[in-house]
């Protein structure tokens, strides 16, 4: 619940180096998540960017925006390659479970984090 009426990192970052957005059909939810990085190396995309800066803009139920919000703070200085390995359990765990009916809620979030990488190295 803490995650949901107090969400961290929720916003958009103006000129980010990757935006993923995700969603499914079925309920509804859409996320979007942006990225800032800071490189490894000047001048080169790496797994070992580090992930300054992450946001999200979530349209969805209360377990939606908690995941999303739950996946920013579990993401937010990692490298790349640590961050993309952030699991949906992870993030259900972190938030103190997530009932079965809504783990779609932080598959959507893990793999807008993916997306967003997908992004930036894509760009």
């Amino acid at each position: 619940m803490e995650h949901f009426q107090r969400p961290r990192n929720q916003g958009e970052i103006v000129n980010a180096d990757g935006v993923g957005q995700v969603g499914n059909p079925i309920c509804g939810d859409v996320m979007k998540i942006y990225i800032k990085t800071k490189p490894a190396v000047a001048g080169a995309k790496s797994e070992n960017d580090t992930i300054a800066d992450i946001k999200f803009e979530t349209l969805g139920c209360g377990a939606a925006i908690a995941c999303s919000s739950m996946l920013t703070e579990l993401a937010k200085g990692k490298k790349i390659q640590d961050a993309l390995k952030i699991s949906r359990a992870e993030i259900a765990e972190q938030l103190g479970g997530v009932p079965s009916p809504k783990m779609h809620c932080s598959v959507l979030a893990a793999d807008g984090l993916k997306e967003a990488v997908k992004n930036y190295f894509d760009k």
